[in-house]
C-alpha cells in the first residue's frame, strides 16, 4: 500500500505558472515525497512542469489530484473524465490519489464512488481519497467502495484540532491529510505556540507541523512557494516536541474554521 510521508507540498491558490512550477521542484529535490494538486486549482499543468524539471523519480513520490463539483462534476463519467484530463495536465501516467474534493453538488456515493474502483481496476490511480468528509460520510464511502478509503484530507490545526476525525483515521487505519496546518498564518499569533517556538529555537509553523505529526495517522500538506517556506516547513521533521509541548497544544480551546460547508464558496 502507498505511504504518506509527516510533510508534503500543497498547491492550493499557487495559481502563477513559474512560481508553482518552481516550489513543487524545490520542494522534490530538496525531498518532499508528497505533492498535492486539485483540478479547481487550476494549476495542474503547473505542478507538471515542476515534475518534469525535478531530478527526482515519478515512482519515489505521492502526487495527489481531486475531482470537484464545480470543475467537471462528481458524475460517474464525470469523474472518470476528470481524472484523465488531470493524468493529461500533470503530464503522468497514474495518480497515487485520487480525491472527492467536497461532498456537495452532484455527489452522490453510490453514483460518484464507483467511477473511482473503475479508476484503480484500469491502474489510472492507486488509491482512493476523499476530502471535508466526516466520520458519517467516510463510513458511507467505505460501504460503497471496492477499495479502501485511504485517506480523508480536511482542515487541521492547532486552532482547528479535529479530535473526532483523528480517533475515526486510528480507528479505521487510514491517513488524516491536514490541509492549512498553519491555519493561513494564524498559528503566528498563537501564544501557546510563541512560547514554544522561542523554547525550541523553531519557527511557529515547525511547531504546528511537528505537533500534528505526533499524531498517528495524521499528515500535513503546507502550502509554500517560497524556497525559505518550503525550507522551514521541511525543517519541522527534526523537531521532536516533548510531552509538555504537545499537552499544551492539546489544551489550546480555540476553533477557528477558515472553509466549511456554510462558507465554502461553490455551496
Amino acid at each position: 500500500m502507498t505511504e504518506l510521508p509527516p510533510v508534503g507540498i500543497g498547491t492550493w491558490e499557487n495559481t502563477d505558472p513559474e512560481a508553482c512550477a518552481n516550489a513543487v521542484q524545490t520542494a522534490l529535490e530538496m525531498g518532499y515525497r508528497h505533492v498535492d494538486t486539485a483540478d479547481i486549482y487550476g494549476n495542474e499543468e503547473h505542478v507538471g512542469a515542476g515534475i518534469a524539471r525535478a531530478d527526482v523519480d515519478r515512482e519515489a513520490f505521492v502526487l495527489a489530484s481531486k475531482a470537484h463539483t464545480q470543475a467537471t462534476g462528481l458524475t460517474y463519467d464525470a469523474v472518470i473524465e476528470t481524472a484523465e484530463q488531470s493524468l493529461d495536465r500533470l503530464g503522468v501516467d497514474a495518480l497515487d490519489l485520487f480525491y472527492v474534493h467536497w461532498p456537495t453538488g452532484e455527489y452522490d456515493a453510490e453514483e460518484t464512488l464507483p467511477a473511482f474502483d473503475e479508476l484503480v481496476a484500469d491502474g489510472l490511480i492507486r488509491e482512493v481519497g476523499v476530502s471535508n468528509f466526516t466520520p458519517e460520510l467516510v463510513e458511507e464511502a467505505m460501504d460503497v467502495l471496492d477499495a479502501p478509503v485511504f485517506a480523508n484530507q480536511v482542515e487541521m490545526h492547532p486552532l482547528l484540532q479535529q479530535a473526532e476525525l483523528v480517533a475515526h483515521a486510528q480507528a479505521h487505519d487510514y491517513y488524516l491529510v491536514a490541509y492549512s496546518p498553519l491555519a493561513r498564518g494564524d498559528v503566528f499569533e498563537v501564544p501557546e505556540l510563541n512560547e514554544i517556538a522561542d523554547k525550541h529555537g523553531v519557527s511557529e509553523a515547525q511547531v504546528s507541523l511537528a505537533w500534528l505529526r505526533s499524531k498517528d495517522n495524521v499528515v500535513a500538506i503546507p502550502k509554500a512557494t517560497s524556497r525559505a517556506h518550503i525550507e522551514d516547513n521541511y525543517a519541522s521533521l527534526d523537531l521532536e516536541l516533548d510531552e509538555d509541548d504537545i499537552a499544551t497544544i492539546d489544551g489550546i480551546e480555540r476553533e477557528d474554521r477558515h472553509l466549511d460547508f456554510e462558507t465554502a464558496p461553490w455551496n
